[in-house]
């Protein structure tokens, strides 16, 4: 008898269930859609990748619904610095544990800790499947249609139909080789030997996250959650890769920072090679691209994981509303467009500080530290984390032809608000979605057409009131305290009376007045391409 192949059909496959892939399947599944999540470990992978995300991150992670549990896993670092083998600073960065997003500026984290709060949330939401131990060994698209041949341990082969498939299976990643999508390699990339420990009693580290830019071996020291931390140590050249890859080579290099085997579990030591590279292309027909699966970067900003967290990001809301027919497919071309350049952006960072810090030429370095400290001299005090990069491109509102306008493809600052009685951050009180945000009662000017799509997006419009101000209820709009005069303030200082604000939390313009606000909702209408159906206005609770 040969084979029978089973067969199930989803709304949404993701390929890989690494932290990208399953918060891109929570993400989704709040908003009623079916995710199957193909991943080919059969088992949790236990050890830490990533160390830490930023405050826009743990705002993007909250929208999953764990953000409550981050003071169990997380502890904030309280700044980052590059200093000389003689121990002079280079570069120094304080993080705030209040930052402008609403969290602490730098969250230091275990990532098996952050991917047991993603996989329970995904088990609390009826429309994810996880299948673990299955390998996607084949892809063929169709009119309408993907269709994924699917490998199990042990099991009968069987195909997923899904409507769009998302790959997020990592570096070595088989939806992108499959489709044969172009990288562009930077040719940038070292190695270094990881090391990961578990400290037998709490130290204090000032501050969190350290880089020495010692010739003599490159050196990075950063915090991984509570009770965890990580060093790296720069492979030099001539040294072989196998003597660097030992477990008594650890312990050596570790021993002058005070970690020894009676201080400190070694968790894992291992040699890795970062690179610098991106997909060209991030989106062939209905199959997509995030993750690692589309970019890998140094880790010198911090940034490998939160762009993988803003991918996911970025493509959720762009499905949701192609799902349900309120966005035309093309719009989802406009998520390559933003991430990839986002992306860029991080990845040249990268490089940039990574040849500051892999230096082993004495001379070189001698030079270099002169060069930083002179650029340096004068400064008082440490410096504060730069913004959010704004997007540059994709949908957001033009009035003309110039770069967007200000505040149009920056992220969103968070204050709080009061509606109600509730009192907190803007995320928690008023919701994810669509937010338009407005000193101005709407209700007579938008007519009753822009009521409607704005309904059927699902947009959270927020009329700020001052301090003390009587706030009413009504159907179309809610009523918030602008309890700090922080959003007052931010639309006064972009000359505003009105911001409309993505999913993901970049503006996607500002408006001055009614008439105004009007044509910036018919904007948004005309970018997604799609007419919507008429529906109720969310509102906050």
């Amino acid at each position: 008898m040969g084979i029978t192949m089973s067969t199930m059909d989803t709304d949404v496959a993701i390929v890989g269930n690494g932290p990208i892939g399953a918060a891109l399947s929570v993400l989704l599944a709040q908003r009623g859609w079916r995710v199957t999540v193909l991943e080919r470990r059969p088992r949790p992978y236990l050890l830490p990748r990533a160390t830490s995300f930023d405050g826009e991150t743990a705002r993007l992670l909250a929208a999953t619904g764990i953000g409550a549990d981050f003071g169990r896993i997380t502890e904030p670092a309280t700044g980052y610095q590059w200093r000389t083998a003689a121990g002079r600073t280079l570069l120094d960065i304080s993080f705030s544990p209040q930052g402008r997003y609403g969290w602490p500026d730098a969250n230091t984290m275990h990532q098996p800790a952050l991917e047991e709060l993603l996989a329970a949330r995904a088990a609390s939401l009826p429309g994810i499947t996880v299948l673990r131990g299955h390998r996607v060994v084949d892809i063929s698209e169709h009119e309408e249609r993907v269709t994924l041949t699917v490998e199990g341990d042990g099991e009968t082969p069987r195909t997923v139909r899904a409507r769009w498939v998302v790959g997020c299976d990592g570096a070595n990643s088989f939806v992108r080789e499959h489709l044969g999508v172009p990288v562009t390699d930077l040719g940038f990339s070292y190695e270094w030997l990881l090391c990961d420990v578990e400290l037998h009693e709490p130290r204090e580290f000032t501050p969190t996250n350290v880089q020495i830019c010692d010739p003599a071996r490159p050196t990075t020291l950063v915090g991984s959650g509570p009770g965890h931390r990580r060093w790296e140590f720069m492979r030099l050249p001539g040294e072989s890769s196998a003597e660097l890859n030992k477990e008594e080579t650890a312990w050596r290099l570790l021993k002058p920072f005070g970690v020894t085997p009676d201080t400190a579990t070694l968790l894992r030591s291992t040699t890795y090679i970062f690179r610098a590279t991106w997909a060209d292309e991030w989106r062939t027909g209905r199959v997509l691209l995030a993750g690692d699966a589309a970019h890998l970067m140094p880790p010198f900003a911090g940034q490998g994981m939160c762009s993988g967290i803003r991918d996911a990001t970025n493509l959720a809301w762009k499905l949701d509303l192609t799902l349900r027919g309120l966005a035309d497919a093309s719009v989802l071309d406009t998520y390559g467009q933003e991430r990839r350049q986002h992306v860029k952006e991080s990845i040249l960072s990268s490089v940039q500080l990574g040849r500051v810090i892999c230096v082993t030429d004495p001379e070189a370095a001698a030079d270099r530290d002169a060069t930083v400290l002179a650029g340096r001299r004068g400064r008082t005090g440490p410096e504060q984390p730069e913004p959010a990069k704004p997007l540059s491109a994709g949908l957001l509102r033009r009035p003309s032809a110039d770069p967007a306008e200000p505040p149009a493809g920056a992220v969103v600052p968070q204050g709080r608000v009061s509606v109600q009685g509730d009192t907190g951050l803007f995320d928690e009180i008023v919701g994810w979605g669509f937010v338009l945000l407005t000193a101005d009662d709407l209700r007579p000017a938008l007519g009753e057409d822009r009521w409607s799509f704005l309904g059927a997006l699902g947009t959270h419009v927020v009329r700020l009131l001052p301090p003390g101000a009587a706030a009413g209820t009504g159907q179309d709009l809610t009523d918030a305290i602008d309890v700090d005069g922080f959003y007052r303030a931010y639309l006064d200082e972009h000359h505003a009376t009105a911001v409309l604000i993505r999913p993901d939390y970049h503006v996607f313009g500002a408006a001055n007045g009614p008439e105004d606000t009007a044509a910036l909702i018919d904007d948004l209408r005309g970018r997604l391409g799609a007419s919507a159906p008429a529906g109720a206005v969310n509102r906050a609770a």
